[in-house]
């Protein structure tokens, strides 16, 4: 399996996400760019999600059917061709981190997937259940991720 590299000029791996793209702050989503997508990909998929939220890992984006031809994605707006599910916050869209006050920073891992055809995922899928869709059949993917804390 390839790897797909996966980048933001907000913020670098392993580092603080601002807070501009904060569900407390603008809530806008970060820009992210990618390279790497192999040619077969019919379709690419963004996802956020916190596995160190209190009831158990927590979906802040999904978005299915992105143009993988694609180099990324502008702060604030949905991926190439993309549509946006319903997250953890139950909104269409980016939901940006919002770990419980106090809490120790949350880890916020963006994973891109490309598939060699479209996937069929309900809207208001679980973390799990988009991984079960995806993880047996993607072509290559890239990770990653950042850090937040209120």
């Amino acid at each position: 399996m390839a790897d797909i590299e996966l980048r933001s000029t907000a913020f670098s791996g392993e580092s603080f996400i601002p807070r501009t793209y904060a569900r407390d702050g603008d809530n806008l989503s970060p820009p992210l760019s990618w390279s790497g997508v192999p040619q077969e990909a019919a379709e690419l998929l963004l996802l956020c999600e916190d596995p160190d939220a209190p009831r158990g890992t927590f979906l802040h984006w999904l978005v299915t059917g992105i143009d993988p031809a694609s180099g990324g994605v502008e702060a604030g707006q949905t991926p190439p061709g993309g549509t946006p599910l319903t997250n953890g916050f139950g909104d269409r869209g980016w939901g940006g981190p919002y770990p419980p006050p106090g809490d120790r920073a949350h880890r916020y891992f963006f994973r891109l997937y490309a598939l060699p055809g479209p996937v069929s995922l309900r809207d208001g899928a679980t973390t799990g259940e988009v991984h079960s869709a995806v993880d047996d059949r993607q072509l290559a993917s890239g990770t990653l991720y950042g850090l937040y804390e209120r």
